[in-house]
């Protein structure tokens, strides 16, 4: 078993093309012996995002702090506190800070590859 604090885990900025003001700590990967699951918690900074991108797998995220919306090819949809949210596989989606403090969200992904 694993007991931490996040702010114990290092918090990398997101280099992925299109990110701005995007930051990521890897609470529970691979380097944990998690074999199916990785929970990521991400930082967004006032006016920040993560990249509009898509891929094979899901994501499971619940909103922590801060406002902000989920866009999608369909959209924006306002997030909050409290809200929670289910990317399904190849949905393009991105994480966009609109409030005036950080957005802070949870992450869970399946354990396959360290891609936002």
């Amino acid at each position: 078993m694993i007991v931490k604090k996040y702010k114990d885990v290092k918090e990398e900025k997101v280099t992925m093309e299109g990110a701005k003001g995007a930051h990521i700590q890897w609470l529970i990967s691979d380097k944990d012996d998690a074999d199916n699951f990785a929970m990521r918690r991400f930082r967004i900074e006032k006016d920040g995002y993560t990249p509009f991108h898509k891929h094979p797998h899901e994501h499971e995220t619940y909103i922590l702090s801060g406002e902000g919306v989920m866009v999608t090819e369909d959209g924006e949809k306002e997030i909050s506190e409290g809200s929670f949210v289910f990317v399904k596989p190849y949905e393009k989606h991105q994480f966009k800070n609109t409030g005036d403090k950080e957005l802070i969200f949870l992450c869970m992904i399946p354990m396959i590859n360290k891609e936002c």
